[in-house]
């Protein structure tokens, strides 16, 4: 069965054998590839969505700290975060004024 230019029926099952063991390692290399891309994908979405969050979060702090100094468009009173600056400075230049007076 063996002649000159082909494959002997032990060599065609070698053959076949090993064309199966490397199907088998490129199909663990592609899923292995796509197990990266899951996971890399993955972390892409949770840094968008801790983003998203932090952004949120960002925003929502701002609107607070805007509403303390500064008063209602349609308010022409102090706000409460500038009262409590002006009176602060207050306090402090009384104590530092008690504290030279009295030496």
């Amino acid at each position: 069965m063996a002649d000159r230019t082909g494959l002997t029926d032990e060599e065609r099952a070698e053959l076949e054998e090993l064309r199966a063991e490397k199907a088998v390692r490129a199909q663990a290399a592609r899923d292995a590839a796509e197990r990266a891309e899951l996971e890399r994908l993955r972390g892409e979405r949770a840094r968008s969505e801790a983003e998203r969050e932090q952004a949120a979060r960002d925003a929502e702090a701002r609107e607070r700290g805007r509403a303390l100094m500064e008063p209602d468009d349609d308010d022409l009173r102090m706000s409460l975060g500038q009262k409590i600056v002006i009176l602060a400075v207050a306090g402090i230049v009384a104590v530092w004024l008690a504290v030279t007076a009295l030496g």
